[in-house]
């Protein structure tokens, strides 16, 4: 057994049925076994996976919407974590109080690990969610550090710097992808560009978990990838109209050591904190290196 073995991370592409709460926690559960037989230690569901998108109205999104981690989508899925020893990342739409947030749960073979709320609001989803209010937390685990956004958060390469620099390796990213101005079904997505940028240039491997389907009108780009720490695109792009599951191998040691891109330069220690503020004015602590 090598000191740093791969680990398996698995992007799971699957269609919710907007309002079926039992029957999307049934379909994740299928695909979440699947993915774990295949031997995936780390699966990403997609955004608001238990619920759906395309909310009618805030009414609809807070009936639909659980608290965290007490809710039955989030002890469902802490259960199955717990019962195959992966960790998962599941989208979910949360209720605190009166307050709704796009978030997701992190869990692991121990139980809950902790939430991350979406920064950064998509369109109407300013009619029914606050903005994140948890910051980016960084979660210890036993493949690496691990950090989660949320859809539109990768379009601000801040979210991933921050990660970076907090000493995160692995940032897990819930999606519901919709097609951008000029997007074709099989052309580029800016969205993958986005995600390969910020591996590149943060020595971060990145998991992007889609959805597929049209929802009350809204199609959904599909296109699920995994972005190695080197840019390099690892598994996918998936289809742009199929349930899929991604699997690719990360090691690391690997990973670490190619930050360091030659004899010279680092992608992270190259920053120039005399010109401007290393963590971005955000006071999360860096991590020492």
């Amino acid at each position: 057994m090598p000191a740093y073995p791969d680990t398996l991370i698995a992007c799971v592409q699957m269609h919710p049925v907007m309002g079926d709460v039992a029957a999307n926690l049934a379909r994740s559960t299928a695909l979440i076994e699947e993915a774990a037989a295949r031997g995936a230690k780390l699966v990403v569901l997609p955004e608001l996976a238990n619920t759906g998108y395309m909310f009618a109205s805030r009414d609809e999104a807070h009936a639909l919407a659980e608290p965290v981690p007490t809710g039955p989508s989030s002890q469902a899925w802490i259960a199955l974590a717990q019962r195959l020893g992966i960790f998962l990342v599941a989208g979910i739409t949360e209720r605190d109080g009166d307050k709704l947030y796009n978030a997701a749960i992190v869990a692991g073979p121990r139980g809950y690990l902790g939430t991350y709320r979406k920064l950064h609001l998509w369109g109407d989803e300013n009619l029914f969610f606050e903005a994140g209010n948890l910051g980016l937390p960084v979660f210890d685990t036993e493949i690496g550090k691990l950090a989660v956004a949320i859809c539109y958060d990768g379009w601000f390469p801040e979210v991933f710097r921050l990660q970076a620099m907090q000493g995160a390796d692995i940032v897990a990213v819930p999606t519901n992808w919709v097609p951008m101005p000029g997007q074709t079904p099989d052309g580029p997505a800016m969205a993958h560009s986005l995600a390969i940028a910020a591996a590149h240039s943060n020595g971060l491997t990145i998991a992007c978990a889609d959805r597929v389907g049209v929802e009350r009108g809204q199609p959904f780009v599909g296109r699920s990838l995994i972005a190695g720490s080197q840019g390099w695109i690892v598994a996918g792009p998936a289809s742009h109209d199929q349930e899929e599951i991604l699997i690719a191998a990360v090691n690391l040691k690997q990973a670490r050591h190619g930050r360091q891109l030659n004899a010279f330069n680092h992608v992270l220690r190259d920053r120039r904190g005399d010109v401007y503020d290393l963590m971005l004015g955000s006071g999360y602590p860096r991590l020492a290196r």
